[in-house]
C-alpha cells in the first residue's frame, strides 16, 4: 500500500492507494442492522405462529400492550427483564429467542455461522467428550 497526497478543498491529505485491482473492486455496502427491529419481528413470529393476540401476550407478560407493540415494531428498546418476561409469556427460552436474531444479523451482515461443530474442532476437542460420542465423531471425519 503506498500514501498519496490528495487536495480536498485546499488542504493537502495522505490517502492510501493499493493495487491497480483493488481500485476496480466496488466497496460493499453493508445494510446498517437495528437490534431492536429484528428483536421485535422474532418477538413478533413468534406470538403469530402460536396464534395468539397482543392482549393475551401482554396481559401474561404484565406489560401494557402498546408497549407490546411498539417492542414488536422495533420502536422500543426493551430491557433485558422485559425481554425476559415477554419469552416466559410465550413460553420460549430467551437464549433461543436471542439465537434467532443472531441468526437473522448475521444474515442481513452477510455472515456465515455453521450451524455443526466444524470437524478440525470436533477432532480437536473429541477426548472431551464420553468415548461414544468421540468415536462417532471419529468415524464422521
Amino acid at each position: 500500500m503506498v500514501k498519496q497526497p490528495v487536495s480536498v478543498n485546499g488542504v493537502i491529505r495522505w490517502r492510501d492507494v493499493g493495487l491497480a485491482e483493488d481500485a476496480h473492486r466496488e466497496p460493499k455496502e453493508r445494510k446498517m442492522v437495528v437490534l431492536r427491529h429484528e428483536i421485535g419481528d422474532v418477538l413478533r413470529d413468534v406470538r403469530q405462529r402460536q396464534g395468539r393476540t397482543l392482549r393475551e401476550v401482554s396481559h401474561s407478560a404484565r406489560v401494557s400492550l402498546g408497549y407490546l407493540s411498539e417492542v414488536e415494531r422495533g420502536q422500543k428498546e426493551a430491557s433485558s427483564e422485559l425481554l425476559s418476561s415477554i419469552c416466559t409469556a410465550l413460553d420460549v427460552p430467551l437464549s433461543l429467542m436471542l439465537r434467532e436474531v443472531s441468526d437473522r444479523v448475521a444474515n442481513a451482515e452477510g455472515v456465515a455461522i455453521p450451524d455443526t461443530v466444524p470437524t478440525e474442532f470436533a477432532r480437536e476437542f473429541a477426548r472431551e467428550f464420553p468415548e461414544d460420542l468421540a468415536r462417532d465423531l471419529a468415524r464422521t471425519s
